[in-house]
């Protein structure tokens, strides 16, 4: 089963998030065309995993359409953004083998786009009319920031270490997973037992999904990835793969010959090659199944219905995803 079928129980809703990204984009085409073409790049082929989550987690629960949909838009617009900010700092050409904002636009231009986003993002969240979503949204923003922050300040250093790497995905990539979750059972009006089991659920499922995808970044080919092996290294930033090798290997460790510069293309070929060949990927890997068995867990605390199950295909296939 693929991602596109799995979204099927709430496929409508979906469309509905991606018909606010086309008016979004086409309220600009005449006023200011470059825009509307930023946004129609900016706003098309995602996985839109982020609104899935939040319809799926409310409809567990209730069936609060009009909100959620304000929300779900506001949970992926506020993705989007940070991902075109990340690919400005990281002077990346290609996400997913599509170019960049950066690339096509230029470096200011896609930090004002990002900009941009996160303020639509903000006024959708206020559409909600729930000060709890718009409270959760700014701490989220202000989670994601200091994570940025906390990677901007350990590149390229060797003293990077395996605690600093779950505070960092934890800011960057869980705590977006976690709003979306949890605003969607707020907005369905749960109880605060089923609010912190569904916000607990995305979190976890966050810390997954973000192992796994720091897992592909070395045992993806280039073609799969649409960015080259190792990415997340060359640009300085060790993840858990990574940090297991200079765990094991503290003398002769080619993380840190490449950290420190001493012939980093042969360093970073060593590095993907020890990582490919030995059992830091399984070890990587475990931890990964580990928090999705605990997000699953979390999901036997709420009733039975087709949204639950998919909630649970969903957190399986993104543990085997190969992209």
């Amino acid at each position: 089963m693929d991602l596109k079928s799995m979204y099927n129980p709430v496929a409508r809703d979906l469309a509905a998030v991606e018909a606010n990204f086309i008016g979004l984009a086409d309220k600009w085409q005449t006023e200011f065309p470059e825009l509307h073409d930023m946004l129609r790049h900016t706003l098309t082929g995602g996985k839109i995993l982020r609104p899935a989550l939040t319809f799926l987690a409310g409809r567990c629960l209730d069936d609060k359409t009009d909100r959620i949909l304000n929300m779900a838009t506001a949970n992926e617009l506020l993705h989007i953004s940070t991902l075109i900010h990340d690919d400005a700092i990281d002077h990346a050409d290609t996400r997913r083998g599509k170019l960049t904002v950066n690339n096509i636009w230029g470096l200011e231009k896609a930090i004002l786009l990002g900009d941009f986003l996160f303020a639509r993002a903000g006024e959708f969240a206020a559409a909600t009319d729930n000060l709890r979503t718009v409270k959760m949204f700014s701490n989220t923003l202000q989670t994601i920031a200091v994570g940025e922050l906390r990677q901007a300040r350990d590149v390229f250093s060797p003293r990077q270490s395996r605690e600093g790497y779950f505070q960092r995905i934890s800011g960057k990539t869980a705590s977006l997973l976690r709003m979306s979750t949890e605003s969607g059972a707020v907005l369905a009006d749960g109880t605060e037992e089923q609010i912190q089991a569904l916000s607990d659920f995305g979190y976890n499922l966050g810390l997954a999904f973000q192992i796994v995808d720091d897992i592909l970044d070395f045992t993806g080919t280039e073609k799969e990835l649409g960015k080259p092996v190792g990415s997340d290294l060359r640009q300085g930033t060790i993840t858990l793969p990574a940090l297991l090798l200079m765990e094991q290997q503290p003398e002769d460790n080619p993380v840190k010959d490449f950290l420190e510069g001493k012939d980093r293309e042969n360093s970073i070929i060593r590095v993907i090659n020890i990582i490919k060949s030995t059992g830091l990927i399984d070890e990587s890997y475990a931890l990964a199944v580990t928090y999705s068995e605990i997000a699953l867990a979390l999901l036997d605390t709420l009733p039975p219905s087709v949204y639950r199950e998919t909630l649970k295909k969903l957190t399986s296939y993104l543990i085997r995803r190969r992209v």
